[in-house]
């Protein structure tokens, strides 16, 4: 696993170096490459100016920010450079913050977070199980990929783990969803049936198996076109529209049905009279 940032995690005057990692897998998404629908030719990305439609390189492309329609102030690397950000080596944690009060539509993307060398591991060892004992989770700010972002820290079995998070005002408002400022009340027959649904359907995360089974889909056909196979589609019946009291209902027995154990067979072995009786009972 290679780090692709190197620095120290600092709350107060304990120090620890760290290595951050990414945690998501990246090999495991199916990307395609545009061709040519005539020669099968890979189709390549040419930069072009929409002014003067020439192609332009490397050198000659600058940044620019739109302040008014076609009015750009630009930007070089230099000035970016000029930005200094304490997080560019340092996350100084502001704070500690109740894990359970940071609502889930703030995370974002995971990082693991490891100690650089031995003299950090017992102080990165400390702060893991000071998190777990207390249900804090550190907030603080790295800069990642040239941009600060707000990290919360928390702890993952023996390791660190940084989310990185949106700021609040990213999220747009839930009362903009159309038909929200509706007063609709539940019937409270349909509520407590609903909760039996819930409870009956209840399992333990661990117990779910999650796999992605749209890129499962993908790979199979992949395999299916190298060889030269017929692709069958599978088609999804039309659901009939079912008044949720009777839907409810019919849920929960399914639910119950789909619990129940199986029962496992005993070896025993029946006579021929057994078998007779079993078949006339």
């Amino acid at each position: 696993m290679r780090a692709i940032w190197k620095g120290h995690i600092r709350f107060s005057l304990v120090t620890i170096p760290i290595r951050i990692y990414s945690a998501i897998e990246s090999k495991k998404s199916i990307s395609f490459r545009q061709l040519h629908k005539e020669d099968n030719g890979p189709i390549g990305y040419d930069k072009k100016c929409k002014h003067c439609n020439e192609s332009v390189k490397g050198p000659d492309i600058v940044k620019g920010y739109e302040y008014e329609p076609d009015k750009y102030v630009i930007f070089s690397d230099e000035d970016f450079d000029k930005v200094k950000l304490k997080s560019t080596k340092v996350i100084d944690i502001e704070a500690f913050v109740d894990a359970s009060k940071v609502h889930h539509t703030l995370f974002d993307s995971p990082y693991y977070a490891g100690p650089d060398g031995d003299v950090a591991v017992k102080a990165y060892a400390l702060l893991n199980e000071t998190l777990k004992r207390s249900g804090k989770m550190g907030i603080g700010r790295v800069v990642l990929r040239d941009r600060e972002n707000v990290v919360l820290i928390s702890p993952y079995q023996e390791g660190l783990l940084l989310y990185k998070i949106r700021y609040p005002d990213e999220l747009r408002d839930v009362q903009q969803i159309p038909q929200l400022a509706e007063e609709v009340e539940a019937d409270e027959s349909q509520i407590k049936l609903a909760e039996t649904l819930v409870e009956t359907m209840t399992k333990e995360f661990a117990e779910l198996e999650l796999k992605d089974r749209y890129r499962e889909s993908i790979q199979e056909l992949i395999n299916a076109k190298i060889a030269g196979q017929e692709i069958v589609m599978a088609s999804e019946e039309d659901q009939p529209i079912v008044d949720i009291m009777t839907a409810l209902k019919e849920s929960i027995s399914q639910a119950k049905t789909a619990m129940k154990p199986m029962k496992k067979a005993t070896g025993k072995k029946t006579t021929p009279t057994e078998e007779k009786q079993q078949k006339t009972a």
